[in-house]
């Protein structure tokens, strides 16, 4: 079973840094695709960051120059460093790890983590 945890969120004021972790349980970890998303009130869910198995990044808009995904396999641990927090950045994070099948997708999820941007 595939589990996620994520941990580093706090609370930070606007132009502060905050670096989120989550560590994955599970045997394939290398193989996963990997990605943060994150939910705040009134908006829909957003995947911000992803880094594929085979180490390629892509990222929203709103944390592009921002925000760097990186992973680490023999840790099975992925990391999200956000700099130059802004307070739209409030919200809570998730981790998210899709490990694929031949014909089908599981997407694993942590429990989340708060970030808080605020002066």
């Amino acid at each position: 079973q595939v589990q996620l945890v994520e941990s580093g969120g706090g609370s930070v004021q606007p132009g502060g840094s905050l670096t989120l972790s989550c560590v994955v349980s599970g045997s394939s970890f290398s193989a996963y695709d990997m990605g943060w998303w994150r939910h705040n009130l009134g908006n829909p869910r957003e995947r911000i960051a992803q880094i594929t198995a085979g180490g390629d990044t892509n990222y929203a808009d709103s944390a592009k120059d921002r925000f760097t995904i990186s992973r680490d396999n023999a840790k099975k641990m992925v990391y999200l460093q956000m700099t130059n927090l802004k307070p739209e950045d409030t919200a809570d994070y998730y981790c998210n790890a899709d490990e694929h099948f031949s014909s089908y997708i599981l997407h694993h999820w942590g429990q989340g983590t708060q970030v808080t941007v605020s002066s």
